[in-house]
């Protein structure tokens, strides 16, 4: 039976998060548009578990739409400093209520705060106008809990497919696809 591909990354994550000069958790996430064109942003994964890797945004935003659009998408990690690549991919599903509040309550309250503020991918009429919308909501908010909103959660991307890449001298980095097969793994050897 093949390596558990998702406690390798567990172990690549720690390892990166270590000496990595970056924050480790940062992937570049694709997903597809509604006119079939890729989309691709960084995004923070704040969780790496057995079910999947999971984010959070507001639902919406282009990349929750897109999302919501087509439930399929892809991670990537590259952690220069261990010489490691990790490429996620399979469904996305919205994480439970109670996950993404725990989440919201461990952020800091500004963070809180600009979740209430920022209507994320929408038009802007000007800086001054997000900065006036964070200082009504901070005010609105004042000496109290920030409450997570019903517009604000996570997603988690349950990997079918996950490919470890190390880097080589001379180019012959060592690259392994591990492809899901019911509740086990079946791992691949792949040239560089």
């Amino acid at each position: 039976m093949a390596t558990d591909p998702i406690a390798l990354i567990q172990e690549h994550f720690a390892r990166a998060d270590a000496s990595d000069e970056f924050d480790a958790s940062r992937a570049a996430l694709a997903t597809v548009r509604s006119d079939g064109q890729p989309s691709v942003r960084f995004v923070l994964v704040r969780h790496i578990e057995a079910q999947g890797l999971s984010f959070y945004t507001n639902y919406e935003s282009d990349k929750a739409l897109e999302l919501e659009g087509n439930p399929h998408a892809s991670l990537a990690f590259h952690w220069w400093a261990t010489g490691v690549q990790v490429r996620a991919t399979g469904p996305v599903t919205r994480t439970s209520p109670s996950q993404s509040d725990a989440y919201f309550a461990s952020r800091p309250r500004q963070s809180q705060l600009g979740a209430w503020a920022s209507d994320q991918s929408r038009p802007l009429v000007s800086r001054e106008a997000l900065v006036a919308r964070f200082a009504e909501v901070e005010a609105q908010y004042r000496g109290e809990p920030v409450p997570r909103p019903a517009h604000w959660g996570g997603y988690t991307l349950a990997p079918v497919e996950i490919e470890l890449w190390h880097n080589g001298d001379h180019r012959l980095h060592d690259r392994f696809r591990h492809v899901r097969d019911g509740d086990a793994w079946i791992e691949t050897r792949l040239a560089p």
